[in-house]
Order: structure tokens, then C-alpha cells, then sequence
């Protein structure tokens, strides 16, 4: 097992990081880091024997924090920042239609399942509006405000 980062590389969070209770003084399932943070690799190790961990300084945030290597790419590579995250609320600023039905509204309130970004350099949310899921261009979302 050969780590892809060395000592010293920059590198960016492409998950959000929670603490499975290996973090002190932070409840377990609490946010560590956001996805798109940048750090500095610290150091290496295994876990189990099977899984590369990286001690990654993320110095914005004054923290160090252990990630996995399917968690990080390095800093020079392109990234696509996101604005909503899973499980937060949205409200639709298009109306949605599938086969010239309109099946959600302008206004309409929803929530994120999953991010999906394309190679088009595009952010796209698996979003679930009025009992169905749809995938929904970034554009056509806002934060909603008090849900």
C-alpha cells in the first residue's frame, strides 16, 4: 500500500468529514471539515492494516484531522464548489414538469438527497420534492429560509 499524497502536499476534502468518535471533544456525527477545505498532509498511517489514513493541517480551520484517501484529491485538481449539502432544505425557483406535467412549482419546498457533479463542470442535486426525487440543476434551487 502506497499512499498517493507525501508529506507536505496540499490537498482538498472532496467529502464532508464527521467525527466517528476518534475526534476529542466532539460529539460523534459532528462536522469536522466541509468539503473543499484545503490542508497540508501531516502525516500518514494505516488503519486495520487495509486503509491508508492522512493527517491532513486544514490551517483556516485550526484543525488536523484524519482522512481517508478517497476523501482528498490534490489541491492544483479542479473543483466545482456546491452550495446546498445532503439533507438540507430547498426551495424550487423553476417549475419542474415531466412530460409537459408540471410537478413542481415555483415556491415548492424540498430537501437534497445526494450532489451530483458532472463532468460538465455542472452541480446538480438529486433533490425530493412533493413525495418524488428529481435531479435538478444548482440553478434552480435557493437556500429556504426557516425550514
Amino acid at each position: 500500500m502506497r499512499p498517493k499524497f507525501e508529506y507536505g502536499a496540499e490537498v482538498r476534502l472532496i467529502r464532508n468529514v464527521r467525527n466517528d468518535g476518534t475526534y476529542p471533544g466532539e460529539d460523534v456525527g459532528s462536522l469536522l471539515m466541509r468539503r473543499g477545505e484545503i490542508g497540508a498532509v501531516y502525516d500518514v498511517g494505516t488503519y486495520l492494516q487495509d486503509q491508508l489514513i492522512y493527517r491532513v493541517h486544514f490551517l483556516a480551520a485550526g484543525r488536523t484531522v484524519g482522512c481517508r484517501e478517497e476523501e482528498l484529491i490534490a489541491a492544483s485538481e479542479p473543483w466545482i464548489p456546491n452550495k446546498f449539502e445532503f439533507r438540507e432544505k430547498v426551495t424550487a425557483t423553476r417549475s419542474l414538469a415531466v412530460k409537459g406535467e408540471v410537478v413542481v412549482r415555483i415556491g415548492d419546498l424540498g430537501e437534497v438527497e445526494k450532489i451530483v457533479k458532472k463532468v460538465d463542470r455542472e452541480v446538480a442535486y438529486h433533490a425530493r420534492f412533493n413525495g418524488r426525487t428529481f435531479l435538478v440543476p444548482e440553478s434552480a434551487l435557493s437556500c429556504s429560509v426557516g425550514a
